[in-house]
């Protein structure tokens, strides 16, 4: 059965588990707010494909994240902030605009990705990540309990901060597990393989 859900398309993605701060001022999705938090419509986090048109039917790529909005605050410019949390992704079938602009979906629920075990390669991943957080306080202040020997928690996270193509961030998110995310992961940081080697080659 298709669900009637709100579109929130970002330039970013959240994924099950994710964490992102966004600051809203646009007044219809002031609305889609309000709405998810009155319990009248959920929204769903969508990635952008900016290599289209606005209004081409492939400007919102199909595979979005259903969110729920778990702290909000006025910031000091008087807008509204919000953080958001990814609880599962989800298949637009059919998308249309209301009168405001606002995007709505038809949408079907994807399975979770399923567990992987913890492999060795993923050790470097977890480290590199754990390298990101100490650089970065404000994003590692998302996640109190981060999940470091979680294959699927490793590569969702690397997928949101991520700077790449989005067709291809959209590729590996979409997958149906976390398999070529973890791949790829590892072949890009591999030039940081033999500091971790030798960092940790008594452990």
């Amino acid at each position: 059965m298709w669900s009637e859900i709100a579109l929130f398309p970002l330039s970013q993605v959240v994924l099950p588990q994710g964490q992102m701060q966004l600051r809203v001022f646009e007044a219809r999705y002031i609305r889609l707010v309000k709405e998810a938090c009155a319990g009248v419509r959920p929204f769903a986090s969508a990635l952008l494909n900016p290599y289209v048109a606005q209004q081409h039917p492939d400007r919102i790529f199909k595979v979005a994240t259903l969110v729920k909005v778990t702290d909000f605050q006025q910031l000091e410019d008087g807008l509204l902030g919000i953080t958001i949390t990814g609880t599962e992704r989800v298949l637009i079938q059919q998308r249309f605009q209301e009168p405001d602009g606002l995007h709505v979906a038809k949408v079907s629920a994807l399975p979770a990705w399923p567990e992987l075990p913890f492999q060795h390669r993923d050790r470097l991943i977890a480290a590199e990540l754990q390298t990101v957080f100490r650089q970065n306080p404000q994003l590692a202040a998302l996640y109190p309990e981060p999940v470091w020997h979680c294959s699927n928690w490793l590569a969702q996270r690397w997928l949101e901060i991520l700077n790449m193509q989005p067709p291809l961030k959209y590729q590996l998110m979409a997958a149906a597990d976390a398999s070529p995310t973890l791949e790829a992961l590892q072949q890009w940081l591999e030039p940081c393989a033999d500091d971790y080697t030798a960092n940790n080659k008594d452990a």
